[in-house]
């Protein structure tokens, strides 16, 4: 058997994101393209007779910091190394950088055995909230006008600069929303199209109440259907208006990082961006 390992290409990318959809990952809909354009050297992917069979996210945000995410071997080739050989791959191209991932409960141990120490656990909730739709004349949709401002705020809850990616994540389709108050971000979180209903990511904000009204005007624009979103279990008080809205606690994860943890305005994570990219 010879297995080649090398950087995919877009829409080998997008076979990837489409097992993360198999795997019940439940992606949005036009991922790839912003994760390709997060790092476009950033994917990795094993391959046997031109076949892909494993493959892996190694995003390097700047020289400081990566993420590793989308970490999936094809079903039927499991147990044949590929697995590791993707992930070997993927922690050298991130080398001397502090590492960050979204691990799952039962790769956790395997997670520490590597050096990566968990910070915080993330929890999965689900539902189709019941929340008021009101008109907010705080909260403005963000456009091109809005974009150096959103960036400056975005660094102070992501450990690096990502402008190409936010670049495509903040565009239609994707809503993109922010509040605004004398002239100064207070708070901004996007919803996207999923294979099961809409999932919020980033909602970073100043305060529990800019996080709920952020909250809601992206659920009440995202339509009928389940909304998912990737919570701290530091957001405790957020936490609890999501339950009293109907949604409902579903799989969690721990965010862990090799190497020093990267120091942020946590209290103003209220939903990470992606399980993927962080």
């Amino acid at each position: 058997m010879r297995r080649t390992i090398r950087t995919l290409a877009l829409e080998e990318v997008e076979t990837l994101v489409d097992w993360a959809a198999a795997e019940g990952w439940n992606p949005g809909l036009g991922d790839a393209a912003a994760f390709h354009a997060a790092d476009p050297e950033g994917f990795i992917g094993a391959f046997v007779d031109s076949e892909m069979v494993a493959g892996i996210s190694a995003v390097a945000y700047g020289d400081d910091f990566g993420f590793i995410g989308l970490y999936i071997c094809r079903p039927d080739r499991r147990g044949e190394g590929h697995g590791k050989a993707v992930w070997d791959a993927g922690m050298a191209r991130l080398d001397n950088r502090t590492i960050g991932l979204d691990g799952v409960v039962e790769q956790q141990a395997n997670y520490r055995r590597m050096g990566f120490a968990p910070v915080y656990r993330t929890i999965r909730f689900v539902g189709s909230p019941d929340v008021p739709a009101a008109a907010d004349s705080g909260i403005r949709a963000i456009g091109p006008e809005l974009l150096a401002d959103v960036l400056d705020y975005d660094s102070r809850f992501f450990p690096a600069p990502r402008r190409s990616f936010l670049e495509h994540w903040l565009r239609p389709p994707h809503m993109a929303l922010a509040i605004v108050r004398d002239g100064a971000i207070e708070g901004y979180g996007v919803a996207r199209r999923c294979r099961d209903g809409c999932k919020i990511g980033p909602l970073f904000a100043d305060s529990l109440d800019a996080a709920s009204r952020l909250f809601a005007a992206l659920a009440n624009a995202s339509g009928p259907g389940n909304i998912h979103l990737d919570v701290p279990e530091t957001s405790g008080d957020f936490i609890a208006r999501l339950t009293s809205a109907g949604l409902q606690p579903g799989f969690e994860t721990a965010r862990m990082y090799k190497g020093k943890a990267p120091q942020l305005t946590q209290s103003g994570v209220f939903a990470i961006t992606t399980l993927e990219l962080g």
